[in-house]
Formats: structure tokens, sequence, C-alpha cells
């Protein structure tokens, strides 16, 4: 059986103030280039069968929104910092217009946070007209989203574990400075890799630029995109500039087909 082919579009790739930032003046959040302008970071992943979102920002609406998205089978979460699970709310639209809770799936870290953060969801007396969903909590073992294979793996963003996922020959890490070599195990023979580069000082949970370009070359990944980017790094196009071969900053409204 042939693998699934994959459209995978950024909804966001700035990190957790998003690019303009609140109350900035510097030459990347007044930049007039769409290409500096960043939500926070996420991805959707569509397969012909099957479309699923990693992490649902503050943003998640417009995001949604601003690429005419009307079909949504599943959220996956990597981590519960505010800046990817402040917009599940919002999934209630999908429960309305397609009639079933939505699939949620997250780590027992997660899981217990959205159940803190979102506690009228999960209340045994619910408000009427609030979200429907069916929470999964997941390990790192292998499974699949309709046809969509999701492998779970966990990376450090500094001293909280965070999962990445792997779909196939596609390759997912948002908020990590450091992975283990047994995971670099399973990442190691993918196509494509997006990766966190917050920016080039360095950073007591992210990879820095020069950090993420060094790791994509150890893994030998042929192709990389980066993401969770704050506007210390540079512009657009300035910084793409300076990248080796093959390695690209990534921006909101990019598609990939893999």
């Amino acid at each position: 059986m042939q693998p699934a082919k994959l459209t995978i579009t950024f909804l966001g790739t700035g990190t957790s103030t998003g690019i303009p930032m609140i109350g900035c003046t510097c030459p990347v959040c007044t930049s007039t280039n769409p290409k500096d302008k960043r939500l926070r970071s996420s991805i959707l992943i569509a397969s012909s069968l099957k479309s699923i979102v990693v992490d649902t920002t503050p943003d998640f609406r417009y995001q949604m929104l601003r690429i005419h998205n009307n079909k949504l089978d599943a959220v996956l979460f990597t981590h519960p910092h505010k800046d990817h699970i402040a917009g599940l709310d919002d999934v209630r639209a999908y429960n309305f217009f397609q009639h079933k809770p939505m699939d949620v799936y997250a780590n027992a870290l997660t899981a217990e946070a959205l159940k803190r953060e979102f506690a009228y969801v999960f209340a045994d007396k619910k408000y009427p007209g609030i979200p429907q969903i069916n929470l999964h909590t997941i390990d790192e073992s292998a499974f699949k989203i309709g046809d969509i294979p999701v492998q779970p793996f966990m990376v450090w963003h500094h001293k909280m574990p965070v999962f990445g996922f792997r779909f196939g020959k596609f390759t997912y890490i948002t908020d990590a400075n450091k992975i283990d070599e047994t995971v670099k195990e399973k990442i190691k023979g993918s196509e494509v890799i997006v990766l966190n580069a917050l920016r080039n000082e360095q950073h007591i949970a992210h990879f820095t630029l020069q950090e993420a370009i060094d790791l994509v070359h150890e893994l030998e990944i042929p192709t990389a995109y980066f993401t969770h980017i704050s506007h210390q790094l540079g512009k657009h196009n300035d910084v793409e500039k300076t990248l080796p071969p093959g390695i690209h900053l990534g921006y909101d409204g990019l598609e990939l087909h893999v």
C-alpha cells in the first residue's frame, strides 16, 4: 500500500509573542514583507482523507479562516504551553458543522493541562455550546489517523518533555533544545524536517539558528524548514540568503507536498 501523500500548510511560524510583537518598533516588527508577519507556530497536515492540526495556538481561529479551512479531523498537541493550546475552544465551530466531537491527542502532561485550562469542557455538567472533545492520551507508540501515520517521540524543551511527530517522510519539531541520541535514530531517514530556530543568541529552551542547522546536517535530512522564529533572528529575506542549500526559513502560508 502506497503511503499517503501529504500537504503541509504552515499556519504560523512565530514564537510565543508572534511577529510583530506588541509594542516593538524594530526593523522586523515594522517590516512590510508578509513573510515577516508570523502568527504562533502550528501546521495543518492533510491527506486525501484526513486533516490534522498540530497545536491550537491563540491565533487558531484566524489561522483557519485565512486559509479557508472547513474540515478538521483531529488535533495533536506537542506540549502544554499557552502559545500551543490556547485556541482549543474554537474547535467547537467544527463540532457544529461536522456534527461530531473533535479527536484530540496529547501526552499525559498536556492532557492534564487541557483538563485544567479548559475545565468546563470536561465538567460532568456541561454548559450548552462548549467544545465537544474526545481526548486520547498518547505515548511514543505509533498510531494512525485515517491514512496518516503518526509516530510521536520525545524531545526536550529545557526540562519539559515535548512531543515531536513523524508523519511518514515528514518530521515536525517545535520548542526543543535537546534531542536524545535514541530519538535521533527515529528521525533519521526523513526527507523533510521542520525544526525550531528561535534566534542567533543562546536560549535556555530553544535551538539557535546555528544549532538547528548543525542538527539538520547531523541527521542528514535533505530538506529543512525552520519555525518558531523570534523577531530577534532578523528579516526573513536577509536570513534566507545566509542559509545552506536545502535549508530555509518557513513562513506563514507556506505549503509543502511530501
